[in-house]
């Protein structure tokens, strides 16, 4: 019987990346997004990753449709610059909505169904962002700062009952979240000279959403059986250098 898993975020970016990878890998995906999922292989259910209340029964629809949840893996996310100066509460509120609060209630609602058969594995798609910041971003910073911590308390909380949960950090990524003001952030001189010809980022380039779903792919198979808590930095380098 095939393994199933679901991806939140999974119309575009690294989401769509990793539900296709594990597509590959012969799991039943369910693809959860407030947009719509076209992925080939991937059955589609609607989600606002912030609605908490309706996440218990959103899992439940997905086991009663898919099967026994193996994986979850929170990808979903915003990020709407602000300086301290213009933060509003309704847009500091709506990244904490998408990338914290609703990720730990789904965690939950899976994790628990996943301890109750006494195995499963959660991966929370964070940022570099949880340790490293920057100015316009307090409202994204926090969310994924809290979302780490929060994992480590889930790897807690679940560890005894066989579910592993992990977070992976990437950093400068090629997605539309590169694009601010209509201009890929990736295809700036700024980024050029710093994290380029600088080598500010040690291998020299940003990187793919598959890349990041490898690192995904390995953390939720049955060959991870003794990573739990951690953070896997997936940032070519960037935290490295000084």
């Amino acid at each position: 019987m095939a393994r199933v898993a679901a991806v939140t975020g999974a119309a575009n970016g690294i989401g769509r990346a990793v539900a296709a990878r594990l597509v590959a890998d012969g799991y039943t995906v369910a693809g959860l997004d407030i947009e719509d999922v076209t992925e080939g292989g991937v059955t589609p259910f609607a989600c606002d990753v912030g609605d908490v209340a309706g996440h218990d029964r959103l899992v439940g629809d997905i086991e009663e449709r898919l099967g026994p949840l193996d994986a979850f893996v929170n990808v979903a996310g915003i990020s709407i610059p602000q300086p301290l100066a213009e933060l509003d509460l309704v847009t500091y509120q709506r990244h904490l909505d998408v990338m914290l609060t609703g990720p730990i209630f789904l965690a939950r609602a899976a994790g628990l169904r996943m301890a109750a058969r006494a195995g499963g594995r959660i991966v929370n798609v964070t940022s570099i962002h949880a340790t490293h910041s920057e100015l316009g971003c307090v409202a994204y910073d926090a969310a994924k700062g809290g979302l780490e911590a929060a994992t480590r308390t889930l790897a807690i909380e679940l560890g005894r009952s066989g579910v592993l949960v992990n977070a992976i950090a990437p950093g400068f990524v090629n997605t539309r979240m590169s694009i601010v003001d209509g201009q890929s952030e990736l295809e700036t001189d700024d980024f050029r000279d710093i994290y380029q010809h600088r080598a500010k980022i040690a291998l020299a380039r940003a990187s793919e959403p598959h890349e990041i779903a490898a690192a995904v792919a390995h953390l939720v198979s049955p060959d991870n059986t003794y990573i739990t808590g951690a953070r896997l930095l997936v940032d070519g380098g960037l935290a490295v250098t000084f």
